[in-house]
């Protein structure tokens, strides 16, 4: 009797440690199968598709001082940044970030943070229309859906959407500030993006997978949505002003040329030629003319007129009228492989990143817009190593002295008018004005834009 008991013991305990290894083994199978994302072309069914099969076992650890693992700077104009340095839960259905703990007893937890992601703080209007993140020590009133790898990087794309300078001067220079300045550019992260649609993060999919292998996770407010664990997160975007980044403030001292590495990274292509076409059998220099629409300002008036002096001054002209929905990829395509492009101060000058160094890049400055040109695009073009022209009309090269006359401090005296009523003094300056350029004035400058293509089409060979 006593023999059977023993047996009966042995076997018992041989069943327990078979079905402990089994256990194990099933939870690590779930484990590698959990990490995956949603299709960052936004399928209508919401369907999700593995990014991680294979890989060592995720675990989230719950620190012991939790409560200490947030922390925000809220010292700079521009932004906000947030980061939660332990592992978080996301609910995107209410913008909260919990942190990951298994303690189910009540705490002091200290009052939570709140943060918009979007690197315009110092404009109201603009960002009480970004949804606002909270960041608790509190736990997650739910478990993970989704277990990610890698950190999340945060913010917003409910700006000024479908502005192109406003997407790489609101978004993409901030992101890649953000990412070299936490992760010194070498770890790979998850953009969480709020506010976004499937065409605005198809747009820019290629150029973030320049900067993470992982595709963009787009939460948006919807109810019910899954909620994502990451092992940290930061959340907003450090800007060094517009159209700039400072390398003094990135221990990997990255400047505007390593933001434009990333272009050439994410769009070069066996298509793509760096030469200029043939024409009549002799290659000249090709210059993109950027058209910009009517009805927004800032219209070149004599257009066509213009471009025939581009012509006979020897450019292969080309126009370029770019849209919300043009492909990145087309329009780097057609402007890395040409030698210049000149355009009206616009938004659409933003294209110039995808100049190469030493191509021409002539920016055509109407009255009273002298500094958002130097602070939009001028500076930056030099620091992008660009051969930068400037072309500052003259009074009557403005529609706007006919309308406000000759004589009116708007005219006399644009540096003086924008110190009065700023936001309407500019919409003056770049919303009513249009521009008729004086074609002999501007076809001093025209020559000096050919010589310099001509040279820089000869030096790349």
């Amino acid at each position: 009797m006593k023999k059977n008991s023993t047996a009966l013991l042995w076997l018992y305990v041989v069943l327990v440690v078979a079905l402990l290894v089994f256990q194990v083994n099933i939870s690590a199978t779930l484990w590698k199968l959990v990490l995956i994302q949603r299709d960052p072309h936004g399928t209508k069914s919401g369907t999700q598709r593995p990014i991680f099969r294979r890989g060592p076992l995720i675990q989230l650890k719950p620190r012991p001082n939790a409560t200490s693992s947030i922390t925000c700077d809220r010292s700079h104009q521009s932004y906000d940044i947030c980061s939660i340095d332990a592992p978080t839960v996301l609910d995107p259905t209410n913008a909260t970030f919990f942190l990951f703990h298994h303690s189910s007893a009540a705490a002091p937890y200290p009052p939570p943070e709140k943060i918009r992601p979007h690197p315009r703080k110092w404009e109201d209007d603009l960002m009480s229309r970004i949804r606002e993140f909270t960041l608790t020590a509190a736990k997650s009133p739910a478990p993970c859906d989704v277990v990610h790898p890698v950190p999340a990087v945060v913010f917003s794309a409910g700006g000024y959407v479908g502005n192109v300078f406003h997407e790489f001067n609101d978004i993409l220079i901030p992101l890649f500030i953000t990412v070299h300045t936490i992760y010194s550019g070498s770890r790979d992260f998850i953009p969480v993006v709020d506010d976004a649609t499937d065409r605005w993060a198809h747009k820019y999919a290629d150029l973030f997978l320049s900067l993470s292998k992982y595709p963009i996770l787009i939460i948006n407010r919807t109810a019910g949505a899954s909620r994502h664990c990451f092992p940290s997160a930061s959340v907003g975007l450090i800007s060094h002003g517009f159209m700039t980044i400072n390398p003094e403030l990135i221990s990997t001292s990255s400047n505007l040329s390593h933001f434009r590495e990333l272009l050439d990274r994410a769009y070069t292509g066996g298509d793509i030629r760096n030469a200029a076409t043939m024409t009549t059998g002799e290659r000249r220099p090709r210059l993109v003319f950027v058209v910009r629409g009517r009805g927004v300002g800032r219209v070149l008036l004599n257009q066509e007129k213009v471009r025939k002096a581009a012509e006979a001054a020897g450019f292969e002209v080309v126009m370029f009228k770019p849209r919300g929905t043009t492909p990145l990829k087309e329009a780097y395509v057609l402007i890395n492989s040409s030698h210049a492009l000149i355009g009206v101060h616009g938004a659409a000058l933003t294209h110039m990143f995808f100049l190469r160094p030493g191509a021409v890049f002539v920016q055509v400055v109407p009255l009273g817009a002298d500094w958002a040109a130097d602070i939009c695009y001028g500076r930056a073009a030099k620091v992008l190593g660009l051969n930068y022209l400037e072309y500052t009309i003259e009074a009557e090269e403005s529609s706007l002295t006919e309308k406000y006359g000759r004589e009116s401090r708007l005219i006399k005296d644009p540096t003086a008018s924008r110190g009065e009523q700023w936001g309407e003094v500019m919409a003056i300056y770049l919303k009513e004005q249009n521009v008729t350029l004086d074609l002999i004035r501007f076809g001093g400058t025209l020559k000096e834009a050919y010589l310099r293509a001509k040279k820089f089409m000869e030096d790349e060979g």
